[in-house]
């Protein structure tokens, strides 16, 4: 069963994109959400990852996702030691997935970082980039998470560029308000049936 990446930027559609694929009858992995699953779930990832980030790492059982986050983004170093501790472990949970869902036509991957992160290369078959204006992306971030112009530009900016994971895709779907998204979504999807 092939595998299609669905990815994109922040406030670009992606998700929105994702949801018209599963009314299709494609199942959709949340690599965001099943991450978050793992840290809550799996004992032996939890364990791994406070021996590395230190005791303040769990509260009640459970993993400080702040705590993480503040001592992770601001030390690359630090961040590529716990994607090497996760990201074995979501590869994992997707393939174990997968195969729940093996009589669908197709599956899909959704993350944000999928081009961004060499250990996920190869995971999926064929990668789709959802593009949306620069102005349309930072009035939904503000509009969803109440975070300031300023702080989505700096979350963007941390981001490759539409340009970079356009070069690097199979498929590109645009959500501008402009081009009808069904098409384009009938479109790929008529593609990755026809060629599984």
């Amino acid at each position: 069963m092939r595998t299609l990446a669905v990815t994109g930027g922040i406030g670009s559609g992606k998700s929105y994109v994702v949801r018209m694929f599963a009314a299709l009858g494609i199942p959709v992995y949340d690599a965001d959400s099943r991450t978050k699953r793992l840290y809550d779930e799996d004992r032996g990832l939890l364990a791994a990852l406070q021996e590395l980030l230190g005791p303040d790492l769990v509260k009640d059982g459970r993993l400080d996702r702040q705590y993480m986050a503040g001592r992770i983004f601001s030390d690359r170093c630090l961040l590529e030691k716990v994607e090497a501790l996760v990201f074995p472990e979501v590869i994992a949970d997707f393939r174990t997935w997968k195969e729940r869902v093996a009589d669908a036509p197709f599956a899909i991957m959704e993350s944000a970082i999928y081009l961004e992160k060499p250990a996920l290369a190869g995971v999926a078959d064929k990668v789709l980039t959802v593009l949306c204006p620069e102005d349309v992306r930072i009035g939904r971030v503000m509009a969803r998470s109440g975070m300031s112009r300023e702080q989505v530009l700096a979350r963007m900016a941390n981001q490759w560029s539409d340009e970079r994971r356009t070069a690097a895709s199979d498929y590109v779907i645009v959500s501008d308000f402009r081009n009808p998204l069904l098409p384009q979504v009938e479109s790929v999807y008529i593609d990755m049936k026809d060629n599984s």
